[in-house]
């Protein structure tokens, strides 16, 4: 089937790879030229893992293409994919006039029966306004307007899409469901169809639970501490239960990225546009940003002051497997180290260019053990793989004093212990 997605960020350009690899033909469209001349030559602008190999399969194969031109993109295609950004607003809700846009050119040059999907995470009831946009425009061509959440999480982006949970398609005609139904045939995943309303619902709410459960672990933390009690033994117990589950119960400084801060955000402002005043997703907000506070506190409390020492970051990145600094609880915690008089010694394996973007005063290290050099303390911010795996009697003789913080619970207490270092961890 032909195919076009409108955006290639994160995940424009992970679905346009998916799907060309599951054998559509698909035009990647963004505005960004200098990014699509990047794409056309091989060159991925971001981070993840096996994302290189599956574009330059797709361009090799001719089912891949790039293009800054939307009208011809449109009118050569038979399903509209739009996954443009809806950045937060001060007000926390969603900007949807990227959206409302791209929707207003596709009406301006559509010529044929299309089916327009929304792929980007929109509050409920924006199916109406982009049906509205395009009824505006189009006269005499017929179109459906489908809802298909995406749940892509970055680092495993193409597994996620290549082997889903579900596939949820929000839809108001037998025609558009048989096409979306085409479409992710070759993925052997149950598929979940519903109204448009309750599609967009479903996004919001599943990303929300998820926070619910990474803040509801993060308060057992809290407890634990105070109860000196073992916050991992305490999920592993809870987490066997079936109905609970393991995944998503690990305790640390809190979630980040470009989904969970903005979804929870937008929910909690859609409920209240709908009369409901969502408290519970306002408690999960307050109890993210107290992790951060906290794990700058527990710093404290091992240095005593701050000013004029020297802490080594490892881990910039809001989760391992990705450069994406968005939202990364780093960027707090790296902010208010500064704003005490530290000296921040950072290395992370993939978001040190990102990073740059962010703070110009921070020396950036080649690898954990040169960020270590003459530190009087480390910071574990992200749980890469290879600070699980690190020479830690290599890192404490880089030291000043041995003073791990781990915000990630990535090393064993007893051992650390053992090998001489301070250590302080969440929880536990």
């Amino acid at each position: 089937m032909k195919l076009c997605i409108i955006g290639s960020g994160h995940v424009g350009l992970v679905s346009g790879a998916c799907f060309a690899e599951i054998g559509h033909r698909v035009i990647c469209v963004d505005s960004d030229r200098e990014k699509i001349e990047k794409l056309s030559n091989g060159v991925i602008p971001i981070y993840e893992p096996g994302l290189e190999e599956l574009v330059e399969k797709g361009r090799n194969s001719g089912r891949l293409l790039f293009t800054a031109e939307l009208s011809k993109a449109v009118r050569d295609s038979d399903v509209i994919f739009v996954a443009v950004g809806t950045p937060p607003m001060p007000d926390g809700k969603a900007d949807l006039s990227y959206v409302e846009a791209v929707c207003r050119e596709i009406s301006e040059v559509m010529d044929s029966y299309k089916i327009i999907v929304e792929k980007s995470t929109v509050p409920v009831e924006t199916g109406e306004w982009v049906k509205q946009t395009l009824q505006r425009n189009i006269h005499s061509v017929d179109f459906d307007v489908v809802s298909n959440p995406e749940f892509l999480r970055e680092g495993t982006a193409i597994k996620d899409f290549m082997e889903p949970d579900r596939i949820v398609i929000g839809v108001e005609s037998e025609r558009a469901e048989k096409i979306m139904r085409e479409i992710y045939a070759p993925l052997s995943s149950p598929i979940v169809i519903t109204d448009i309303k309750s599609a967009e619902i479903i996004k919001h709410a599943g990303n929300s639970f998820l926070a619910l459960k990474i803040s509801y672990i993060n308060a057992i933390a809290t407890i634990c501490e105070l109860a000196k009690a073992d916050v991992e033994k305490v999920a592993a117990g809870i987490g066997l239960d079936k109905r609970i589950g393991a995944s998503f119960l690990k305790a640390g400084i809190g979630y980040g990225g470009s989904c969970f801060p903005k979804d929870i955000s937008a929910f909690i402002d859609i409920a209240g546009e709908l009369g409901y005043d969502f408290e519970l997703l306002k408690a999960v907000e307050n109890i993210n940003k107290v992790q951060r506070e906290k794990i700058v506190k527990k710093l404290r409390d091992v240095l005593w002051t701050l000013n004029n020492k020297t802490v080594g970051i490892l881990g910039l990145s809001f989760k391992p497997d990705t450069d994406d600094m968005r939202e990364a609880p780093s960027i707090y915690i790296v902010n208010e180290l500064q704003k005490e008089g530290v000296s921040i010694r950072a290395y992370d394996p993939a978001a040190i260019e990102n990073a740059k973007r962010i703070w110009n005063g921070i020396t950036y290290c080649k690898n954990a053990y040169e960020a270590a050099e003459g530190c009087h303390a480390i910071m574990i911010l992200t749980e890469w793989r290879e600070f699980q795996e690190l020479d830690l009697e290599k890192v404490k003789k880089q030291m000043i004093q041995p003073v791990v913080i781990d915000g990630r619970n990535i090393y064993e207490p007893v051992k650390m212990k053992k090998l001489g270092f301070t250590y302080v961890s969440i929880g536990r």
